[in-house]
């Protein structure tokens, strides 16, 4: 059984976040380095940015200035590397 990447956990997030009645759509910035991987946008205006990474890994330095940047401007940024916190948050209702 191969490790789970962080392409698993992008796509499964992709894959709930639809299931819910959402977009996450894949966010790149050709004039801005680091942003995170997603823009999920759910229904009722709710958007957030996610950071898609492997079990157990973290941001690169780069990657968490940019992330408290967007935060201090009052969006939400979410790490996230486990398809399990995904599933509970779609449980929850919060996808």
């Amino acid at each position: 059984m191969r490790p789970v990447r962080e392409a698993d956990i992008e796509a499964h997030l992709v894959k709930r976040v639809k299931e819910a009645g959402g977009i996450a759509y894949k966010f790149t910035s050709p004039q801005r380095r680091s942003v995170p991987d997603r823009l999920v946008l759910m229904p009722g205006g709710q958007v957030w940015f996610a950071e898609l990474k492997a079990p157990g890994a973290k941001p690169t330095e780069a990657q968490a200035r940019e992330h408290e940047r967007l935060r201090s401007m009052g969006f939400t940024v979410e790490v996230v590397d486990d398809k399990g916190l995904i599933d509970i948050w779609a449980k929850q209702g919060a996808l």
